[in-house]
């Protein structure tokens, strides 16, 4: 009797494991947050509240909820003095001071570098390339090394932002791709000469693409172009299916035999507006069987975790979702020379239009 009675209680513990979802089973290694605006959000009056109401420190409910990783853009010299070395450090001191790690993601500009722009910061417009390489690699280490000098070394390093199309154009345009090698090895060499032990990343958008993944990596390994990890930008509005998005960040992973992370990815939690300033993406249901509310938020959230959580051989790393706390504040616009824009993105952050955290967040630290 007693024998049968322990065979059914181990029958019964392993369905209850099996029938476990599998962020129980293993934790994602980054479950992080893009918050570059939140230093200008502060400055401007942005308040930040947990899911309950209680009014604290941003950085302190995202890490409460489990997040354990931030990601922070830099930019040389925009013309808000935003996103800079100043900045950089200081959020790098509270987000370590959290027990959460750093990504930073240097755009090599003075504004937002992406798939359609990658324009030279004003200060670089005249150099030669070798002159340009050398600005890279001295940009990248002093922002560096004043983060390792004040005990806060980055663990991940983006060299470029969204370089489909290569970076600093016209010379490192990847139609030249010994050009596009030289300014991302100068980087790379940077970061290492601060911490070997920081990962380098190479971040390119359009997720589902995989035609773009394959082209763009297999000249980076003919080119001789140096990197730790693949990132990429997955946002399902506009990068494909999520089977499309899987197929390709598997491949990838198992082609070139590097992790991979999703450094981009939201997802609109409504269609209101708050700030006067059209949002970007309006529609009710963005992606199929995901609607614009709290609830289809956290799902394709979710969704994209597990999706990241499959890849084989265990090369899935996380996920950061953009820009986090972006909220509606007057004057923490998209465009560093205007003061007067608004922000289009206030829908997909993680703090809802009264500023208190949505479930999203909760989804995203225990995936």
């Amino acid at each position: 009797m007693m024998k049968r009675i322990l065979t059914t209680l181990l029958l019964l513990a392993a369905l209850a494991v099996a029938q476990q979802p599998a962020h129980a089973q293993a934790r994602l290694q980054i479950r992080g947050a893009d918050v570059s605006s939140l230093a200008k959000s502060e400055a401007f009056g942005g308040v930040y509240r947990d899911a309950r109401g209680r009014r604290g420190d941003a950085l302190r409910i995202l890490a409460q909820a489990g997040l354990n990783y931030i990601r922070l853009k830099v930019w040389v010299n925009p013309a808000d003095g935003y996103n800079t070395k100043t900045q950089l450090l200081a959020l790098a001191r509270r987000a370590k001071a959290q027990g959460m790690k750093l990504m930073v993601d240097f755009h090599y500009s003075d504004t937002w570098a992406d798939p359609g722009k990658q324009f030279k910061p004003a200060a670089w417009e005249s150099l030669t390339l070798d002159q340009l390489s050398q600005a890279v690699y001295d940009h990248t280490f002093d922002v560096l090394d004043a983060l390792r000098r004040q005990g806060t070394t980055a663990d991940m390093v983006q060299v470029g932002n969204e370089i489909n199309g290569g970076l600093l154009w016209p010379d490192g345009s990847n139609s030249t791709w010994p050009n596009t090698a030289q300014l991302l090895n100068a980087g790379y060499d940077a970061v290492k000469r601060v911490s070997s032990a920081t990962k380098v990343v190479l971040h390119l958008a359009n997720g589902g693409d995989n035609g773009l993944y394959r082209w763009w990596f297999d000249n980076a390994g003919a080119n001789g172009i140096r990197y730790d990890v693949i990132g990429l930008s997955y946002y399902p509005y506009w990068h494909g299916t999520l089977e499309a998005f899987q197929a390709n960040i598997n491949d990838v992973a198992t082609r070139y035999g590097k992790p991979v992370a999703v450094v981009e990815t939201a997802y609109p939690f409504t269609t209101a507006d708050d700030d006067g300033w059209p949002n970007i993406i309006t529609a009710a249901e963005p992606y199929p069987g995901y609607r614009a509310t709290p609830q289809g938020q956290a799902a394709l959230l979710a969704k994209v975790g597990d999706i990241v959580r499959a890849v084989p051989n265990g090369l899935g790393l996380g996920l950061f979702i953009w820009e986090a706390t972006w909220t509606g504040v007057k004057g923490n616009g998209w465009d560093p020379a205007d003061p007067s824009s608004g922000n289009g993105w206030e829908n997909q952050a993680l703090f809802d239009y009264g500023d208190r955290a949505l479930p999203a967040m909760g989804v995203l630290g225990h995936l």
